[in-house]
């Protein structure tokens, strides 16, 4: 973090913390406590541990989440706007509205970390790959991603009735290492500069991505996610590949 007298100068790294109210799927989502301590504040401490931000800010529209995000560390400068905090606000709108808070307050941001606030396994280690990757290859947009456990060319389905079929019947006589390996958003970090947040995609734009081992990535949308994520938290940390903040 820096001082006052370096918000004026050119080249500002910021983190933004998505952490709206109102989740569904597991009330007081952004804030429930994790293994003891609320689950945003995983997030703001492991954007600490890189020391690649100038400003770690939490973008929410709930003054309860803003409260515990600054007891933790966070900046809270403003209240999200409400046509950003509806169950439809995407991760790029709500990177690219705190990058233009900054320039309107006058001060310039060149990259923008989008850090999810229910990524408890995230790394100051993949986080700063992700970083050093946007430099190097000067993408639009580096993001983390993982591979699927199962060939997804074998999926299946079921009708109304439960019974099988398979969803790419072309694959089925493939064998299984025949088969292209496949990978899907990790939902942990997004990098890129305020302009691609502003008017890119993140999954076709030429983006890169940062792969992260399976066992360090849990979606957590559901509660049956969030003990899987508290279990492989305390064995990650027990194996010494995660630190305890």
């Amino acid at each position: 973090m820096t001082d006052a007298c370096s918000q004026t100068r050119r080249g500002n790294t910021i983190a933004v913390i998505p952490a709206r109210g109102g989740s569904k799927r597991i009330p007081g989502k952004n804030i429930k406590p994790f293994c003891g301590k609320p689950i945003l504040a995983y997030s703001i401490a492991t954007a600490r541990a890189t020391g690649l931000f100038d400003h770690i800010v939490v973008s929410t529209d709930d003054k309860e989440i803003a409260a515990v995000a600054r007891q933790w560390g966070g900046e809270t400068p403003f209240l999200r706007p409400a046509g950003l905090a509806d169950d439809f606000a995407g991760t790029n709108a709500v990177a690219a509205h705190a990058a233009e808070w900054f320039r309107q307050q006058g001060t310039a941001v060149d990259h923008v970390c989008c850090l999810y606030a229910t990524a408890p396994l995230a790394t100051p280690l993949y986080i700063t790959k992700g970083f050093e990757i946007l430099k190097e290859r000067h993408c639009p947009f580096v993001f983390s991603v993982t591979t699927f456990p199962a060939a997804v060319q074998r999926a299946l389905r079921l009708d109304a009735q439960g019974r099988v079929s398979a969803l790419y019947p072309e694959f089925m006589p493939t064998r299984t290492q025949d088969l292209e390996e496949a990978y899907h958003d990790a939902a942990q970090f997004y990098w890129g500069s305020p302009e691609a947040f502003a008017r890119l995609s993140l999954f076709d734009s030429g983006s890169s991505v940062v792969r992260l081992p399976r066992h360090l990535v849990v979606d957590i949308d559901t509660p049956e996610d969030w003990t899987l994520a508290e279990c492989l938290y305390r064995t990650l940390v027990a194996m010494g590949e995660i630190t305890v903040w």
